[in-house]
Parts: C-alpha cells; sequence; structure tokens
C-alpha cells in the first residue's frame, strides 16, 4: 500500500509540471552512442508519453560514432579541425548512408504499438524531410572544412504546423543548400538553432553522464553566469551548447544521461530532477556607450580584428568616439556594440550616417540581437533627420541585405566619406533608405 501511495504522490506532485509543459515545445538532442544504448527503447516510451500529455516534441540525433565507424571499418582517417570534423566528399557520402540509417530506425522505434508495452495507442506519427538550409562553413584557421555546414535556415512555419498535428519533428545532422548540396551538421548546433528558432520551453540535451561534476560535487543547475565559470574548468561540449542556447534565448537547458532510465521525466516533472539544468535568468538593456566601457566594447572588436572583419582601433580613437558608440548588455556586461557616425553633405548638413563597428559576443549570436540593435540605431538616425544609412562591410553583406540594405557603387557615397574610402580594403558598399519620423 505504501508503495501504491508513493506512485500517487508522485503523480499528483507532477500535475502541476505537467499543465507547465502541456503545448510547449521541447527539443530533445541525443548523440549516436545513445541511439545504440541498451536504454534507448526506454528512452522512445518516455518520449511517447510525453506526446501523450501534450507536449510538443522535436528530436535532433547525431551520427558521429557511426560515421567514425564506418569510416574505420573502410580504413579511411577521421579528420577533425578542433571538435569540427573535416567532410570530404568520401566521408559525406558515408555520413548520408549513416544518417539515412539511423532516421529510419528511429521512426521504427517510434512505431511500435503491441498492446501490452507502453506504446500501446500512442499513434504517435514521425515526421522528417528537408527543414533545414545549409550553408558551408568554409575555412577556419587555413583548414577547408568542404562540405561541413551549419544551419541557414530552417522551416519553422512547416515545423510548427506538423507539431499542432501532433506529430514528433526527426531533425537529421544533414542540411540542404540552395545549390542542392547537403551539408554535414553538428547534432548539438543544430539543436541550439532549433530551439531557438521554434521559441522552445527547454533544450534537453543527452549525454552518458548523468550531471556535471564540479570538485568532484554534482551540480544540479546552474545560472548562464555560473556556467560559463564551470565551462573553463570543465570542458564540455553539451555545455557549451546549453550556454549558446540560453544566452540566445532558451529559458532552460538541461543536461542528462541517456544510460539512465526515467532520466527525461524524472528532471521534468519531479523538483529534485535528474540532471543539470543551465537557466536564463538575465537582464537585457540597449543603452549608449560611456567611457567606462571602452574595455568592455574592446573585448567584442578585437578577435573580429584580429580575423580582418574590421578596421583595428586604437584605443585612444575608441575613447575619442565613445559617443558614437550604443551597447546591449546583459547583466551589467556588454554583448553586442554598433557605432554611428552621421555623414554631411557638400554644405556641411547631415543627410546620411554611416553603421560601423557591428560585433556581438560568440556567445550571443542568434539571439536577434543585431537585428535589435540595427533597428535601434535606425530610430536614433532617424531622430536626427538623417535620410540614409550605409554600411561598408568585407564578410557579412547577405545579412545586410536580408535586413533591407542594398548593395551600391563607391561612387554612391556622400563625397566626404567617398574620400575616406580604403581601396585595399575593398569593402561592398550598402545602403538603406530610413523612414521619416
Amino acid at each position: 500500500m505504501s508503495d501504491n501511495n508513493a506512485s500517487l504522490n508522485w503523480f499528483r506532485h507532477a500535475a502541476p509540471y505537467i499543465n507547465d509543459l502541456r503545448g510547449r515545445t521541447l527539443v530533445i538532442a541525443m548523440p549516436g552512442d545513445a541511439l545504440e544504448h541498451g536504454n534507448f527503447r526506454n528512452l522512445v516510451h518516455d518520449l511517447a508519453l510525453l506526446a501523450s500529455l501534450g507536449v510538443r516534441l522535436v528530436v535532433v540525433h547525431g551520427a558521429r560514432a557511426q560515421v567514425n565507424r564506418a569510416l574505420a571499418e573502410r580504413g579511411i582517417e577521421n579528420q577533425f579541425h578542433g571538435n569540427t570534423r573535416v567532410t570530404d566528399r568520401e566521408t559525406l557520402e558515408i555520413t548520408k548512408a549513416a544518417v539515412g540509417k539511423l532516421r529510419f530506425d528511429i521512426e521504427a522505434a517510434f512505431s511500435q504499438g503491441l498492446p501490452d508495452s507502453p506504446m500501446a495507442r500512442s499513434a504517435l506519427k514521425v515526421i522528417s524531410g528537408n527543414f533545414v538550409t545549409a550553408r558551408p562553413i568554409g575555412v577556419l584557421d587555413g583548414v577547408d572544412l568542404r562540405w561541413t555546414g551549419s544551419v541557414r535556415r530552417m522551416e519553422v512555419d512547416t515545423i510548427n504546423r506538423a507539431l499542432e498535428q501532433g506529430a514528433l519533428v526527426l531533425l537529421s545532422p544533414l542540411g540542404t543548400s540552395l545549390t542542392g548540396e547537403l551539408f554535414n551538421l553538428n547534432y548539438l548546433d543544430l539543436a541550439a538553432e532549433a530551439a531557438r528558432a521554434l521559441q522552445a520551453e527547454k533544450l534537453v540535451l543527452f549525454r552518458e553522464p548523468p550531471q556535471l561534476l564540479v570538485d568532484g560535487e554534482a551540480v544540479h543547475e546552474l545560472s548562464i553566469v555560473q556556467a560559463e565559470q564551470v565551462v573553463s574548468q570543465v570542458p564540455s561540449e553539451a555545455l557549451r551548447c546549453a550556454i549558446r542556447a540560453c544566452n540566445a534565448g532558451t529559458p532552460r537547458t538541461h543536461l542528462l544521461s541517456y544510460a539512465q532510465d526515467g532520466a527525461l521525466v524524472q528532471e521534468l516533472f519531479r523538483r529534485e530532477g535528474a540532471g543539470t539544468m543551465i537557466y536564463r535568468d538575465s537582464y537585457e538593456v540597449i543603452r549608449r556607450a560611456r567611457i567606462n566601457d571602452v574595455g568592455g566594447i574592446l573585448g567584442l572588436i578585437r578577435p573580429l580584428e584580429k580575423q580582418g572583419i574590421l578596421v583595428r582601433r586604437s584605443r585612444e580613437k575608441l575613447e575619442a568616439e565613445i559617443d558614437h558608440f550604443t551597447l546591449v548588455e546583459v547583466d551589467g556586461t556588454p554583448v553586442a556594440c554598433a557605432a554611428l557616425y552621421p555623414i554631411q553633405d557638400e554644405h556641411g548638413e547631415m543627410v546620411a550616417a554611416e553603421l560601423a563597428c557591428v560585433a556581438i559576443h560568440p556567445d550571443f549570436r542568434g539571439g536577434g540581437r543585431g537585428a535589435k540593435l540595427l533597428h535601434h540605431l535606425e530610430r536614433q538616425a532617424g531622430v536626427l533627420g538623417l535620410q540614409e544609412l550605409y554600411v561598408l562591410t568585407t564578410q557579412t553583406e547577405h545579412w545586410f541585405i536580408e535586413h533591407g540594405f542594398t548593395q551600391v557603387a563607391v561612387q554612391d557615397l556622400p563625397a566626404s566619406r567617398q574620400s575616406l574610402y580604403n581601396i585595399q580594403r575593398n569593402s561592398r558598399v550598402l545602403r538603406k533608405p530610413l523612414a521619416a519620423q
């Protein structure tokens, strides 16, 4: 009787969590190792249970273990740049075969429905497809990553329609390009982007260990600030992904063990949980920069200057021009900046402005902060009565085009700015008309 009471009490205490999650989107990421573990069948049952409770599920899977094994069987050497695979043509074909098999195995696992199993009458449908558009990462530190890519766009409306119909959406670590090519994706990056794009309530990252260990002690929850301190001591790709996701807007990210039976249900429906939760609880503002912000701005722009994306500025120059800068600040820390320089015509009147020195900390990209900052500066320029906004860029042309800029010739720059154009840098010039305020 005591066991029955314990089960009943547990179910009653889970009710608030069930109500909170009903109708919400969860992104579940699991590595290739998890798909071959003996506990995978139980994990499938738990996901089916969540679906029956009205949770919208997106499952992202990896395939590194399977690809590594297939390459070894063919005597092909694995090539990595850091933790990123270099995908040549032969590796891409092997990856396609491994991912295709895993995709069908996962669909089969969710299709079981024997009368005496937890999947009985679940009627859970799995939908997958070309939901992800990818682009090549290109050359990093002189290494051509070939057919290794990153997410360019996700078909959010199509995915949401499938979720509204009660289906589970399955995302595999391959993305199509506008040229009809396939690119190999990192499943953790794919999961973080899916959580951001779909405005997921939670991102769940499965790995083998149950909790993060810091100084030998299990850690059950961390704020973003704490997690950033921990990741320098405890290198973990899953933790880095969790930090990126939270910084991009996902409220909660959970690290769980795929080897622990029931870990997902315990984490979601019990107060004490079963893994490590990283939570987003930040205060974000956009404001004009002050002289004591120079150090923070330098921290943002120096890496981009070294890559040749931004023109190098000395500390003295930055201090002299600080009034032109605007910051995005999270919990008192600058995470993005940009400068607005008015441009005068031949009569000395301000008619346009140049947007320059746009920089976003890598951990805070993908959360729409660049667009918010741009909109804020456009409003600033409009209040000043300026008619046009210009930007000179060598590597981020497409982002500005997506936000309403069009490419123009150097000769289209106002004469006062045209005389300062650096021919050696060969920047593209883009222009955007500003609506009257």
